[in-house]
């Protein structure tokens, strides 16, 4: 039986994306069998599927670091067929065949059940996305940095990651201060629930200042390089920074003044590897604390004939918010 993916090879150097019919017989084989519903496109399905980053690590590879659906067949005895199921990480799209296909072979550590109350299109919504927002609220609070606290800074807040966690902060009562250079999407910003727009050009240039003015009791950072450097030099005493991208670059050129002069902490977000009881909770979380009017007001859907070009705009800056990829294999 044949099945659409979004398949990448690169025979002898050459690089080449497309929507290809592969065999299931082709599906390397892992341990549940999945009929996709639907998956999201995120910044790193971007890299992988336009080549401008190091994602796959293993040829020929299935695009698509998470997705939703149905166990169709598992030899795990924790799954079972009908089941409905959530899907990321644990090597998908890197050294796993990934979720950007009408069926998955997956691996049952990488599945979380879908929450009773969720749609699968809008856990599809969420996504990675979703889950890091989520990750890196729950490390706010596990380090007391509550809606009292003060400002909360949300970094590249018109992408994915920043969007969500833009509207769960607002939700949760958290003043949000949002930074982005795209400034038609200062509205859009609000409407999420944003206190307060800056422009990115504010945190995402050198500044040798080891501390700078207290602004921000925590912080989400999807940025990483200069533009993290600065929100740590200006988080107040005891605050805390969540690190969770790198779109302006792997660097970080700070000192440790933020640290041992003002009890700064820096909190490392991974969704990739979640345990699954974190996994499970940021799940339950999001169900519960992400209002659908906002979760659908940043979304939009498309289908897997349009996942190619769609990739290229998202690397491009042109995509805001989250991209839902309807599969309903």
């Amino acid at each position: 039986m044949k099945f659409s993916a979004i398949y990448l090879d690169n025979k002898e150097g050459q690089f080449h994306a497309a929507l290809c019919q592969l065999d299931d017989f082709a599906w390397p084989q892992e341990n549940v069998w999945l009929s996709m519903a639907y998956a999201s496109l995120n910044y790193k399905d971007g890299l992988a599927i336009t080549h401008r980053g190091p994602i796959v690590r293993s040829w020929p590879m299935v695009a698509g670091i998470d997705g939703v659906g149905t166990v169709l067949a598992s030899d795990h005895p924790d799954w079972q067929v009908g089941e409905q199921v959530i899907y990321h990480g644990w090597g998908a799209s890197e050294t796993r065949w990934g979720c950007l296909a009408e069926r998955a072979y997956v691996r049952a550590e990488g599945l979380v059940r879908l929450p009773l109350t969720m749609h699968m299109r809008d856990a599809a919504a969420m996504g990675t996305a979703g889950l890091t927002a989520m990750l890196c609220v729950l490390a706010l609070e596990r380090n007391h940095i509550l809606p009292n606290s003060g400002d909360i800074l949300v970094t590249g807040a018109s992408g994915g990651v920043g969007s969500i966690a833009v509207a769960l902060l607002a939700k949760l009562g958290y003043k949000v201060i949002a930074s982005t250079g795209k400034e038609r999407e200062a509205d859009f910003l609000r409407q999420l629930g944003a206190h307060d727009i800056i422009h990115r050009s504010v945190l995402g240039t050198p500044n040798a200042k080891p501390l700078q003015s207290a602004r921000w009791a925590g912080v989400v950072d999807v940025v990483g390089s200069h533009t993290l450097a600065n929100a740590l030099a200006q988080t107040c005493y005891g605050g805390v920074v969540t690190a969770c991208g790198l779109v302006q670059g792997m660097d970080l050129p700070t000192t440790v003044a933020p640290f041992i002069l003002r009890n700064v902490q820096l909190v490392g977000i991974d969704s990739a590897w979640t345990p699954h009881a974190l996994r499970t909770q940021a799940w339950q979380r999001l169900a519960s604390d992400l209002l659908l009017d906002k979760l659908h007001l940043l979304t939009q859907e498309i289908d897997l004939s349009t996942v190619i070009p769609t990739a290229t705009q998202l690397m491009a800056g042109k995509i805001r918010g989250r991209v839902v990829v309807k599969i309903d294999g």
